[in-house]
C-alpha cells in the first residue's frame, strides 16, 4: 500500500497550482509509493483584502495557520512561496526540499516599461517594486494594489491601472499569456526568495524528510541560502524593501542584491563566493548595504 501524505495549502489559484505540481512531483518521482493529497486551509493574509500587507504586520501573515496544522497533525506538508515564509524558522519545522526554481523575474503587464506614457499608473502593492519602478522611471504613478493574480490583472484590462508588476513565476505557473515583460534583475531585482517553492513539515518527521529529499535542487536551495541569509541579516523580514537574486554556476553562486531607504534611495551590491560559502555571502551583501 502506497503512503498517504496530506498537503496543507492556501486556496489561491496560485497556491493550489504550486501544490498541485509538488503532490504530482512527489507522487512520481516516488514511483507511486506515495499518494499525496491537499488540504485547503485559509491564512490571516488570505482574509485581510483591503489593507497593504505592511498595515497588517506580523511574521507569518500566509504561513501561520498552515504551520499550526503540521504541528497538530492535520496535515504532513505545506507549501509556501518562499518569500512568504519568515528567515527565522520555528525549531519544531524544517524546510525539507527546495524544488527546481522557476523563473525568479519581476513582470510588467501593460508595459514595456521605457514605452508607458508620463505620468502613467503602475499597480503594485511592494515596496521593493515600487523603489526600484521609480528608480528608473521616476516620472510614473505608483498605485497600491493587492489580491490574487487575476484580480491584478483585471484591475489593468478595466483602467484601473495602466500596467501591473506580478511576479513572472506566478504566471508561467498559472498559464496566463498576457505577454509580460520581464524585467531585468538589475532594474527590479527580485524579492528574495522569489520563484522558489519551500516543501515544510515537522523536524521530526524522519519519514517524510525522507521523501521530500527526492524534490530537493541543490541549486535552488544554494540560492535560497544565500538570498534568504541576506534578508534575514538585514533583519525586518518580507516587509523590507529589498532584493535578492542569486544564481548558482557549477561550484559557485553569483549574488546581487538592492535595497532602499525610506526616501526610496535604491542601493545595489554583487559578489560571488562558493557554493558552501553562500549563507555567508549573502550576510556579506547585508553588511555592504547596510553601511
Amino acid at each position: 500500500m502506497p503512503v498517504e501524505l496530506k498537503l496543507g495549502t492556501r486556496g489561491s489559484a496560485l497556491a493550489l497550482t504550486q501544490s498541485q505540481w509538488v503532490a504530482d512531483q512527489l507522487q512520481q518521482l516516488s514511483g507511486g509509493a506515495v499518494v499525496v493529497s491537499l488540504e485547503i486551509i485559509r491564512t490571516r493574509g488570505d482574509n485581510i483584502q483591503d489593507k497593504p500587507l505592511p498595515e497588517i504586520g506580523g511574521k507569518g501573515l500566509f504561513t501561520q495557520e498552515l504551520e499550526d496544522a503540521l504541528r497538530a497533525g492535520a496535515i504532513h506538508l505545506a507549501v509556501h512561496s518562499l518569500k512568504d515564509l519568515p528567515t527565522e524558522g520555528p525549531a519544531d519545522l524544517t524546510l525539507g526540499a527546495y524544488p527546481v526554481r522557476e523563473d525568479p523575474r519581476d513582470a510588467l503587464i501593460g508595459g514595456p516599461l521605457v514605452s508607458l506614457p508620463q505620468g502613467a499608473r503602475v499597480g503594485t502593492g511592494s515596496s521593493r517594486r515600487a523603489a526600484q519602478l521609480l528608480a528608473a522611471r521616476p516620472d510614473l504613478r505608483v498605485e497600491g494594489i493587492r489580491g490574487n493574480v487575476d484580480t491584478r490583472l483585471r484591475k489593468q484590462r478595466e483602467g484601473v491601472v495602466d500596467a501591473v508588476m506580478l511576479a513572472m513565476a506566478g504566471l508561467r505557473r498559472l498559464g496566463f499569456d498576457v505577454n509580460p515583460e520581464p524585467l531585468d534583475p538589475a532594474i527590479c531585482t527580485p524579492a528574495p526568495g522569489q520563484g522558489i517553492l519551500g516543501v515544510q513539515c515537522r523536524a521530526d518527521a524522519d519519514d517524510v524528510l525522507g521523501w521530500l529529499k527526492l524534490l530537493d535542487d541543490p541549486d535552488a536551495r544554494a540560492e535560497a541560502e544565500a538570498e534568504r541569509a541576506f534578508l534575514a541579516a538585514l533583519g525586518g523580514g518580507c516587509s523590507v524593501p529589498a532584493g535578492a537574486l542569486a544564481r548558482r554556476e557549477g561550484e559557485v553562486v553569483r549574488l546581487q542584491v538592492m535595497l532602499a531607504d525610506g526616501a526610496g534611495v535604491v542601493r545595489r551590491w554583487s559578489g560571488e563566493a562558493a557554493v558552501g560559502d553562500a549563507a555567508a555571502l549573502g550576510r556579506e551583501a547585508a553588511a555592504a548595504l547596510r553601511g
